[in-house]
């Protein structure tokens, strides 16, 4: 028998013997402890069996580097690594999609390796996979925390068909600065609400039992602090303090862990002046140790290896020391793990253990997903061919789309428009458009595959609809990985579009940001609407002011001349494979919007970072009457539009806000009610939200924190009583040595249908 063989068998009878001899009455009776004991058995055996270079192969993760159904590499890198494949010396791989491809990948690690050892397939799942949903920060602005986790359920059924097992979503970075390119993947600048979302998503990619064959390992991405990246700049420093380290940036990824995400993704920025790669702060004492966070943590792309441009290792051997010491347990496409530390161990650098506890959360995982039970579950044509794409869920993903619309001003009630009997002129240069409405991150879908708004508008109406696109935005085909190039000089279709525009009754205008304008390495310093778009909207409001303005957006935008001028204005964002259907139903009334704003949108750039959450500072207002108080003297301090804010086709009105007493001891409830009436004339869904004030406290805290909010259907003339409570988890904080307290004192409490809510309340903590 050959040697490798006799090896891989001993291999799965010592798994099978040790570790799974009991029949099925006794399987079911298992707890969930007892299942973890048992693949924590199943690791330490295979761990004893494996050779220094097969542990270090584990912590080693490639890009799919040639055309598996291709011939093999002959020569260069691609060569080396289809070596190491085979070898055993690769314990995960991303970009390798669809059945045959991984199937392939994945024959080569269970079938010619010596251990049998099978990978875990990465992609990057953000928001669907061929269906594609609205962006992370579209879905965070439906607040429905079901929809959200649906969407991430469609996409692991998509993703799982496709034989890929891992995802690296959700990010669930707080960001309070729309110049960073990828706030368009997270959830916004609220850590409440942030919390609620990463745990939504989570348990939509990873479902209740992750050895189906339809679910797949979530991600917490980018632990941390990326988000707060100086100057919105991507792959920059950050400079936070500890009070915003630990009540805005961690407790996001502390609900991913306690939801049980299986992995982790550091990030590109450093924290207190070390690279987060190389942090032992954050991966091993906060993580793994504080959190108790059994999953593993990979490296973003290279991150290991950009150590060294950090100035934080001097070459590869000392990036490899310093993170593997740090807790990163996998290298994505670094190469400094697979060519550094079997030499650092053999030499003593780093101790085998590091190495151990790393191959043992990798493998853990695995065992998790059930590959070593079916290395090839995901691989299954049958799966791929009946759940990618289909028709459910391409009505789910219009269902999430119509939720996610946030309706900014509606003047004289232009919206919804009539069906019928009205002249409808369709301009811009998003209108017509089926790529941009994807957004980024949609690296399995079809290109020019959405529904677009002129799409959705002529099977919606029988209106008269004359579409004309004014201007380019973009100067020929962009893609993920080239620079957008927007055009700022052909004016030529400005004069056609004006004389349409003075035809209409109505002007439905498609602006905003092509899809490649936000996202990863998308950073801006101008937030307005990029190109010749301001100069159309200007021009076509001269001849007709019923204008209605949807703004395709992957982020937050300065239009504050709009703002005053344009009557009605919906943030559309980029809602993915349904654009055009959702923004149809929306705009002609057969779905109430009911999005609110999951970031702050600003008046100009000069105002960022603007978040509602701010501390109130020792010179809040003008009670001097003097220039000496804390704001700007040509702009007010005031966002364009607040945090939370959304309106809707119908009115709510609150009233009757009680707290159940007035003095409390420090650890009990707190219950909050308030009346919430449907006052206009058509049903509707309003997103009720409760804020509170610690007013006197050890550490400032902000003029408002969310702590609570109801999503709630109401029909006309009805009134709900919403009840909220309110306990220590919401009541406290953290210190700065990130130790949960709540003190004794006064606070207020605001309920309303955004973040600037005006009713209020107060009690008394004793």
């Amino acid at each position: 028998m050959h040697n490798s063989t006799s090896v891989k068998i001993i291999s799965c009878l010592s798994i099978l013997l040790m570790l799974v001899g009991c029949d099925n009455s006794e399987k079911n009776k298992i707890t969930i402890q007892n299942k973890d004991n048992i693949i924590n058995q199943k690791v330490d055996s295979l761990l004893a069996l494996m050779t220094l270079e097969e542990k270090v192969g584990q912590m080693n993760m490639y890009n799919g580097f040639w055309e598996v159904t291709g011939p093999v590499p002959k020569e260069g890198n691609a060569k080396t690594k289809y070596e190491h494949l085979k070898k055993g010396w690769v314990g995960g791989m991303l970009n390798v999609r669809g059945v045959e491809n991984v199937k392939k990948v994945q024959q080569i690690a269970v079938e010619e390796t010596r251990l049998g050892i099978p990978l875990i397939i990465g992609f990057d799942v953000i928001h669907g996979f061929k269906t594609i949903n609205p962006i992370p920060l579209a879905e965070a602005a439906s607040w429905d925390l079901e929809a959200i986790e649906k969407s991430a359920r469609i996409a692991a059924i998509e993703a799982s068909a496709a034989g890929i097992n891992w995802t690296f979503a959700p990010m669930v970075d707080i960001s309070r600065d729309p110049r960073w390119g990828r706030v368009m993947e997270g959830a916004g600048e609220d850590p409440y609400l942030g919390s609620k979302i990463a745990k939504a998503r989570v348990k939509g990619f990873q479902g209740d039992d992750l050895t189906k064959a339809n679910t797949i390992a979530a991600c917490a991405k980018h632990f941390a602090a990326y988000g707060f990246t100086e100057a919105g700049k991507e792959y920059n420093t950050v400079d936070i303090g500890a009070s915003t380290l630990y009540n805005s940036v961690l407790p996001p990824f502390k609900a991913a862990t306690e939801s049980g995400v299986r992995t982790f993704m550091n990030s590109f920025n450093d924290l207190n002046g070390v690279p987060v790669t190389a942090s032992k702060f954050l991966q091993r004492d906060i993580l793994k140790t504080e959190w108790n966070f059994d999953g593993f943590v990979v490296s973003d792309w290279a991150s290991i290896y950009e150590l060294i441009n950090w100035g934080r290792a001097k070459d590869e051997k000392e990036a490899a020391k310093i993170a593997s010491k740090a807790g990163s347990d996998m290298d994505m496409e670094g190469n400094i793990y697979i060519t550094e530390l079997a030499n650092l161990v053999k030499e003593g650098t780093v101790d085998i253990a590091v190495i151990n506890e790393a191959v043992s959360r990798i493998l853990r995982v695995k065992f998790q997903l059930g590959l070593f039970d079916d290395p090839y579950k995901y691989c299954n044509l049958k799966n791929e061919k009946e759940n990618i794409g289909t028709k459910l869920h391409q009505e789910e993903a219009l269902d999430i789309a119509k939720k996610s619309m946030v309706l900014l001003k509606n003047e004289n009630n232009l919206l919804p428009l009539k069906k019928e009997g009205q002249h409808i002129a369709l301009i811009g240069p998003l209108a017509a458009e089926k790529n941009s409405p994807l957004g980024n991150w949609r690296l399995a879908a079809d290109d020019n595959s959405a529904v677009s708004v002129l799409e959705g508008m002529q099977a919606y109406s029988k209106n008269i609809l004359n579409h004309k696109k004014g201007v380019n935005l973009i100067e020929g085909n962009t893609t993920f990985f080239h620079k957008v190039k927007i055009n700022t000089t052909n004016k030529n279709g400005i004069k056609e579009a004006v004389l349409a525009a003075k035809k209409a009754d109505i002007v439905v205008m498609v602006l905003g940001e092509h899809g490649f304008q936000s996202g990863e390495s998308r950073s801006r310093t101008r937030l307005d609407l990029p190109g010749l778009q301001q100069e159309l909207l200007e021009s076509v409001f001269a001849v007709n002011k019923n204008i209605v303005l949807v703004l395709n957006t992957g982020r937050p935008l300065a239009i504050t001349w709009a703002a005053k001028h344009i009557p009605s204005i919906i943030v559309g964002w980029q809602l993915g494979s349904q654009t055009g259907n959702a923004v149809a139903e929306v705009l002609y009334g057969d779905y109430n919007p009911s999005g609110k704003l999951p970031m702050t949108f600003p008046k100009s750039v000069g105002q960022i970072p603007i978040y509602y959450n701010h501390k109130n500072t020792g010179r809040p207002d003008n009670n001097a009457s003097n220039v000496f108080w804390s704001h700007y003297i040509d702009e007010a301090n005031s966002p364009l539009y607040p945090f939370g804010f959304g309106l809707s086709y119908t009115n709510f009105t609150y009233k009757n806000l009680k707290v159940k007493g007035s003095n409390f001891f420090i650890n009990a409830t707190v219950n909050v009610s308030v009346d919430v009436s449907n006052s206009g004339n058509i049903k509707g869904k309003e997103v009720v939200q409760l804020y509170i004030r610690d007013v006197v406290a050890s550490i400032v805290r902000p003029v408002r924190e969310l702590k609570g909010f109801n999503l709630t259907t109401l029909n006309v003339g009805e009134t709900k009583t919403i009840q909220f409570e309110l306990t220590k988890a919401q009541l406290g904080f953290y210190t700065n040595k990130g130790v949960f307290i709540i003190e004794p004192g006064d606070f207020e409490v605001y309920v309303g249908g955004n973040s600037d809510a005006k009713l209020k309340t107060t009690f008394n903590l004793e």
